[in-house]
């Protein structure tokens, strides 16, 4: 749970929320918490405009940058 002094710091940024969804699944298959903002539209072009971002608690920070990088070169 998230203390009010506990920050969060954004790992990815997309337009489309499948795939925010998406890096949020892999991260938390990875045992870290993460969540999508900015996807609460009900127009979802609007993706386009503002990124969909997706957050992780600052202390998971670096190591969610690792499993994304990682995975990014596995593609």
């Amino acid at each position: 749970m998230a203390t009010d002094t506990q920050q969060f710091k954004t790992v990815a940024t997309f337009n489309e929320r499948v795939m925010a969804d998406m890096c949020v699944a892999l991260l938390g298959d990875n045992g870290i918490p993460a969540a999508v903002i900015g996807a609460d539209s009900s127009y979802p072009s609007l993706g386009f405009v503002r990124p969909i971002e997706v957050k992780v608690n600052e202390n998971d920070y670096e190591l969610a940058m690792s499993i994304l990088a990682a995975a990014d070169k596995a593609e």
